[in-house]
């Protein structure tokens, strides 16, 4: 970390280091030792007032990740309603994905995907032809699948229908319109009929109450007589969404965000916003299918907003575009907080687009999008968002600039621009830069020195670890120089969705609060994950077409943004605490959509004396298969993986017991798109290090530590591997020290000795109320038996407590949720009393004042 920026601060709260407990004594045989409980003491200056919790201290981060968006938030049943999605989405995709032909008794036709001059609108460009040769009375059109197992439907409920439809039958087209099963069985509703006549593109429109509950229904759409039909924006709506809005959002889910009571919410993303081409989806600009998120592009009539690639791997309708996210912020009472594209994308594209008419447009594009948020209904853009229902603006306070940037100078010499153009139009707007994709490393170093010089309202800081860095950095905030950037956390996770996890984030999170002062905003991230659509995980909701759930961190969070408090009590504690560990492990190597030989692979101890030598002139018996991927194979004299498709190959030799040691080695890429990578306290497939050289798209070099498949960035800085070379590689080990040499050059160096904090607290006053919240973490299996002195302080004799507790490696799934808070009212709350902490919970006291 950049720590030559920061100066010594606050930093109360924090555990010393005692003596480490002992093991319990030996019980009988026949019955499970109970660890005795560790003691902890915290003190309270309840005299004193510590730093002003702002409201929007918590809040959530959008993205349409995990088909967050289409299929999940956004309410819309219908898939590919507007027969948008492209190859360039997803390679399995075409025109008619999710969509199937459909014909009653002796229906007939064809039916095809077409962009033509008959599309409906320039930015809605692919339709669908139905070619119909019916005889009387039969039907031939199309069925949706939905998504999921299907289309979802409650008994009683209304759906909208709607569809835009042109015909060149004189006398017009009979169209039929069902909900039934796949099997056409079972119908789900009464059927709706509609006569499209013309051939000028019409909304035609018609409502279902369903019959029967099903998850596996089908929207059928068929045609009767001949000629050809032309179909667009199928839909097929719920009429009850969250607030009744329409064009709304799925209410169940809508709800648990809103339960949440977030301060913010952070949107559209993520990488889906400094991704891909930065020109307009026009003619000009040959109507780009793979663009960053554009926010001009998702307002207005849903039948004229473009569609998009997503970075995710399939296609964004739009339907979900800013104007909902404005009215979803402003519904459950959270700031909006819309992150808009620097024109340096990031998320291993790495590319700065150096155009600087493009440079300008997206930087009026953003004054624009000020307008259409707080301007009046006589401005050009608060006429349109009034257009579309609110006329009253919706007070945007804060905008950000970019996204996890990998290109640091590019970026903030754009930064700048954008920042001094809006606080030239709108002083009062807070913008904010960012950190890049890391908790640490060169990009983290220079954009927090140049954010730092150039006097940056706030910092967006993102970083996904192991549940061990979250019990260790406790204090990250501590030392942050109280007169810099702000800190707006924008994404963080451990990466699992275990209760381990979540105890470690709430032990973080006590961090985040006693650094309120420099930590402003903070939210967990991604939000939304369809189960049967997953690209990222953990996230703090999940769902499906059935239902929906929250994962234990959904249950920590919750806890925690429902009990902020108003400022911090300075309070700190003592108690025992485990000492650091050195790094153990045996030796690996591995590839990541690459080929590669290694050879002359030694290790030698600290003093000297060999360990390993492996210089492949005979088998790799020594080798053995951790991620059982790729192609290895002994070639020439080295150990060749040669396939260059497979991610994460590792191998691994050696004894998982060494410590201090020097591993060295040559290494060559052959073919492919990174590097390579050397394993180092290789443990397991599971619990390693690897230095990760030509790493995100032979962008980047990095040491990441993975405990139990989560990993961490220990070190990074930009890095590339040339094909062909071969290059000399040395790591040593010495206790928690690492030092890296490549040709025998110091690449970087790092320790890895922090110690695990597994007790964490934090007191905040809620002045409204008059109480304490007295916030305990105790992430580890022992009992935590804690004094707590209130100072003197005069308290009521009882506590409303709320605890989330229970097996550390459990989580909640769609069939059950065993991780829930249960509040209680306890008694004993004195100036000084003492409880005993459950093993593995969060305690929340709400400590009454007299």
């Amino acid at each position: 970390m950049a720590h030559a920026r920061v100066v010594a601060g606050l930093a109360t709260g924090v555990l010393g280091v005692g003596l480490l407990a002992g093991l319990p004594t030996a019980q009988a045989a026949d019955a499970p030792a109970t660890p005795a409980p560790l003691d902890y003491s915290i003190a309270v200056d309840t005299a004193a007032t510590g730093p002003t919790i702002d409201d929007s201290m918590y809040g959530v981060f959008y993205e349409d990740i995990n088909r967050a968006a289409d299929g999940g938030l956004y309410a819309e049943l219908v898939q590919n309603r507007s027969f948008e999605y492209s190859s360039v989405d997803n390679r399995s995709y075409t025109g008619l994905t999710s969509w199937a032909t459909s014909a009653t008794a002796g229906g007939s036709g064809t039916a095809a995907t077409v962009d033509d001059d008959a599309r409906l609108g320039e930015r809605n460009r692919t339709y669908l032809r139905l070619s119909l040769t019916n005889p009387q009375g039969a039907t031939f059109g199309v069925s949706n699948a939905g998504y999921n197992t299907g289309v979802r439907l409650e008994a009683d409920k209304t759906y909208d229908f709607s569809v835009w439809a042109r015909t060149d039958a004189a006398s017009g087209t009979p169209l039929t319109v069902t909900l039934r099963d796949a099997a056409r069985t079972t119908a789900y509703a009464p059927p709706v009929t509609i006569d499209v006549r013309g051939d000028a593109w019409t909304k035609y429109s018609g409502t279902f109450v369903a019959t029967t509950s099903t998850t596996a229904g089908r929207l059928a759409v068929e045609a009767g007589g001949t000629g050809t039909l032309r179909l667009d924006m199928v839909s097929l709506f719920p009429r009850d969404t969250y607030n009744g809005r329409p064009n709304g959002l799925r209410k169940d889910l809508a709800e648990k965000v809103a339960a949440l009571h977030p301060g913010f919410v952070r949107f559209p993303g993520g990488c889906l916003v400094n991704t891909g081409s930065m020109y307009a989806y026009d003619a000009a600009s040959s109507y780009p299918r793979a663009r960053s998120y554009q926010w001009k592009d998702t307002i207005g009539p849903v039948e004229e907003r473009a569609t998009n690639s997503n970075f995710w791997g399939y296609n964004q309708s739009y339907g979900l575009g800013y104007y909902e996210y404005f009215q979803f912020s402003e519904d459950i009472g959270a700031q909006p907080v819309p992150v808009l594209p620097a024109l340096v994308t990031g998320c291993g594209q790495n590319r700065a687009t150096v155009d600087d008419a493009l440079l300008q447009r997206h930087i009026q594009d953003a004054l624009d999008l000020i307008e259409f948020a707080n301007g009046p209904v006589t401005s050009e853009w608060g006429a349109k968002r009034a257009a579309m229902g609110h006329p009253a603006p919706f007070g945007l306070k804060r905008i950000a600039i970019g996204n996890e940037e990998n290109l640091p100078d590019a970026y903030f010499a754009n930064y700048v621009k954008f920042e001094a153009a809006i606080k030239a139009a709108h002083p009062d707007i807070t913008v904010i830069s960012n950190s890049g994709p890391d908790d640490t490393g060169s990009t983290f170093d220079r954009l927090w020195d140049l954010n730092t010089s150039h006097g940056t309202e706030m910092l967006d800081e993102h970083y996904y670890n192991s549940p061990d860095w979250f019990l260790q950095n406790n204090k990250r905030y501590d030392t942050y120089d109280r007169q810099g950037p702000k800190v707006f956390l924008g994404e963080y996770a451990s990466l699992d969705n275990k209760l381990r996890n979540s105890l470690a984030e709430a032990a973080y999170m006590t961090g985040l609060e006693r650094n309120a002062d420099v930590v402003k905003m903070a939210s967990y991230a991604p939000l939304l994950a369809n189960v049967d659509y997953v690209q990222w995980k953990p996230d703090m909701i999940w769902f499906d077409n059935a239902g929906s759930w929250g994962s234990t961190s959904y249950e920590v969070q919750k806890l925690f943004m429902n009990n902020v408090g108003d400022q911090v009590v300075p309070s700190t504690a003592t108690g025992s605490v485990a000492q650091a560990k050195p790094i153990t492990g045996a030796v690996g190597l591995s590839t990541w959509a690459t080929a590669a030989r290694f050879d002359d692979v030694t290790v030698t101890g600290a003093d000297g004396g060999q360990l390993f030598n492996d210089d492949f002139s005979g088998d790799a018996s020594r080798w053995t298969p951790l991620a059982n991927r790729g192609a290895w194979s002994v070639q020439d004299g080295a150990y060749v993986q040669s396939d260059t498709a497979a991610l994460d190959t590792l191998v691994r030799a050696g004894d998982v017991g060494w410590h201090d040691y020097d591993l060295h080695l040559k290494a060559t890429k052959t073919a492919g798109a990174e590097g390579f990578l050397i394993g180092f306290g290789v443990k397991d497939s599971g619990n390693y290090y690897w230095w990760n050289l030509g790493g995100w798209n032979n962008s980047q070099g990095a040491v990441e530590k993975a405990v139990n498949g989560a990993k961490q960035t220990l070190i990074a800085k930009p890095n590339t591997i040339t094909t062909g070379r071969t290059y000399d590689v040395t790591v040593k080990v010495r206790g928690g020290q690492v030092e890296l040499y490549l040709d025998g050059a110091l690449w970087g160096s790092f320790r890895d000795d922090a110690v695990t904090e597994p007790f964490a607290q934090v007191v905040t006053r809620d002045v409204a109320r008059n109480q304490l919240i007295v916030k305990v973490v105790n992430a580890q299996s022992t009992p935590a038996r804690t004094t707590v002195h209130l100072g003197g302080a005069r308290v009521l004799g009882r506590a409303e407590m709320t605890v989330i507790s229970g097996d550390p490696e459990a989580q909640n799934t769609r069939t059950a949720q065993p991780i829930a808070p249960v509040t209680t009212t306890v008694k004993g709350i004195a100036s000084t009393f003492t409880r005993t902490f459950e093993p593995n919970s969060v305690t929340f006291l709400r400590v009454q004042m007299k």
